[in-house]
């Protein structure tokens, strides 16, 4: 009798794996192919751009405080941090170079997109899943509307064009946080502080590989807060859980995204 409760007890096990994985590859395929067709219905958010210019104040604009709320604080908290570790070694004077390179190789990037996943991925997810459960992307269908072109795609631009400004724009504004920390009041040289700055900071290896990592993860997080409105149940419990996916899903894949493109870019 034990062993035929144990051998149920790992078939239903092996059963559960096996549905769960099989639904996992399902998934995975349904986001490629709503990613084809997004991209071959880009060319009619291209022509009505207006579409694609309110999304972008939606999801840019709309998150504008907590992304420089958010780089004000990190820029302060980096120099504080920074400082304390470089005055041990004499080079409190490199304390702008460790702010720089911090926010525009690495911070500026992630934790944008973990913000900009939490604030506008959620939004987006709740509400294609909510025109999902009213039906609205139903009767889209039946007036010959199609709701990747008008629905899907013009929100996945906007976020792939929102998400590298926000990025910069976190970079710039916890650089400033920095420096008011530094200068006035730790008492950092102003012109120490930008010079190293502009001689250590890479326009290729720097500022070029931060933007990149900031239009993939744009691409990422977007296309999974798409993907999970619009595969979401219609129900007020598949709508929730939908959007709860986004965060884990998008931050998850933004961290390991990170590490796949720091891994190349150093290599």
């Amino acid at each position: 009798m034990t062993h035929s409760y144990i051998h149920i007890a790992v078939k239903r096990f092996l059963q559960k794996l096996g549905n769960n994985f099989i639904d996992q590859i399902w998934r995975l395929g349904a986001g490629a192919r709503l990613f084809a067709l997004m991209l071959i219905s880009s060319g009619e958010s291209f022509r009505r751009f207006r579409l694609v210019v309110r999304e972008v104040y939606f999801t840019g604009v709309l998150s504008l405080v907590i992304i420089s709320v958010s780089a004000f604080f990190v820029g302060m908290v980096l120099a504080l941090q920074g400082y304390n570790t470089l005055q041990k070694y004499g080079s409190s004077e490199a304390i702008g170079v460790l702010v720089a390179l911090s926010l525009v190789r690495e911070l500026g990037p992630v934790v944008t997109a973990l913000l900009f996943a939490g604030r506008a991925g959620t939004a987006i997810t709740a509400e294609i899943g909510l025109m999902k459960a009213t039906e609205q992307l139903s009767a889209m269908e039946m007036m010959a509307v199609s709701p990747v072109s008008r629905v899907i795609a013009p929100r996945f631009w906007a976020g792939v064009i929102a998400l590298p400004i926000l990025a910069a724009l976190f970079s710039m504004i916890g650089i400033l946080g920095g420096y008011l920390v530094a200068v006035p009041l730790i008492g950092v040289d102003a012109g120490a502080f930008w010079s190293q700055m502009q001689a250590n900071v890479d326009w290729r290896f720097d500022i070029v590989n931060g933007v990149i990592k900031s239009i993939v993860f744009g691409v990422a997080c977007t296309m999974i807060a798409l993907f999970e409105g619009y595969d979401a149940p219609p129900t007020a419990e598949g709508v929730s859980r939908a959007t709860t996916r986004t965060v884990v899903t998008s931050s998850l894949v933004v961290l390991a995204l990170d590490f796949a493109l720091t891994s190349f870019m150093i290599i």
